[in-house]
């Protein structure tokens, strides 16, 4: 077969995304100066592209797949097929909202209260048909960054602008008024490519890999030594996925006991299973849980 072409984002999400490949069974590596970065699968050729652009490419055959914010293949009205949501703990992979926002001080308190005002934003082509779509005339100019600084300045009304907790915009003076979009990273594939068996398969196997590294991410590995006597009330303490596995110790009236569970959950767990008698808990890290 002809090795899939995967579009990588180039940018903000890069570094997190090729630490995600990495969880996932692939090492992407790539310098500063290239926009094709190596892989160790002859079945995959990976590009780097802006997200703004990933889902034109994929649309167009250009890529077979590639990970892209659903706002950006919004913002285009790609038609491409979303074959999983990546959602991750991390900064760069945490779902995003885009906002309508406002100066403290202005009178208006929802998008009804903007007809014939002036809006900046990124996400030009988004933003116009959220506002046809209400009947509301508009005008909404680009805006190449800084969005924040020009409603402050007076050079427009509004702003549609991301983010994740309005901290930003809020120590910009503006209050968020209207709630436009949740957006999180996604893999999409061009609709062609999944009706080729090989290609479809392939696609199929990158999803299910890097959704098994996000779904390892904030879970970790258990595994301790129970005496027998004590195994119910142990295995009573202990949240898996579907049941710890326990095995028993060589002429030993002890056994060892391994699970799955979420990271956060340890530090209250673990003097709860020494308390009721387990020894030799080790924690460890997981790259994925499939």
């Amino acid at each position: 077969m002809n090795p899939l072409k995967l579009g990588l984002p180039k940018g903000s999400l890069e570094k997190t995304t090729v630490e995600l490949m990495r969880k996932s069974g692939w090492r992407v590596s790539s310098s500063s100066r290239s926009y094709f970065p190596s892989i160790d699968d002859p079945e995959i050729s990976c590009s780097l592209v802006r997200a703004q652009e990933m889902s034109r490419y994929v649309e167009l055959g250009s890529l077979d797949c590639g990970i892209t914010g659903k706002d950006w293949t919004a913002e285009n009205g790609s038609d491409v097929e979303v074959i999983c949501d990546l959602v991750y703990s991390k900064a760069s992979f945490r779902p995003t909202r885009w906002v309508l926002a406002v100066p403290n001080e202005s009178p208006f308190n929802s998008s009804a209260d903007l007809g014939g005002k002036r809006i900046s934003t990124e996400l030009v082509g988004f933003t116009k048909r959220y506002f046809a779509e209400r009947n509301i005339e508009v005008t909404v100019e680009f805006s190449w960054g800084a969005t924040e600084a020009k409603v402050a300045a007076g050079l427009c009304d509004a702003i549609v602008e991301v983010t994740e907790t309005g901290s930003t915009l809020k120590a910009n003076g503006l209050k968020i008024i209207e709630d436009l979009m949740e957006s999180n990273p996604q893999l999409i594939a061009n609709r062609q490519a999944l009706e080729h068996v090989d290609s479809r398969k392939k696609i199929e196997q990158v999803a299910l890999l890097l959704q098994s590294a996000l779904q390892a991410e904030a879970q970790v590995g258990l595994k301790m030594n129970v005496p027998q006597d004590k195994l119910s009330e142990i295995i009573a303490l202990l949240p898996s996925i579907t049941a710890p596995t326990v095995a028993n110790l060589y002429q030993k009236d002890w056994v060892s006991v391994e699970t799955v569970i979420s990271e956060a959950t340890v530090r209250d767990l673990a003097p709860r299973l020494v308390a009721a008698g387990a020894k030799g808990i080790v924690e460890y890290p997981l790259n994925k849980v499939i």
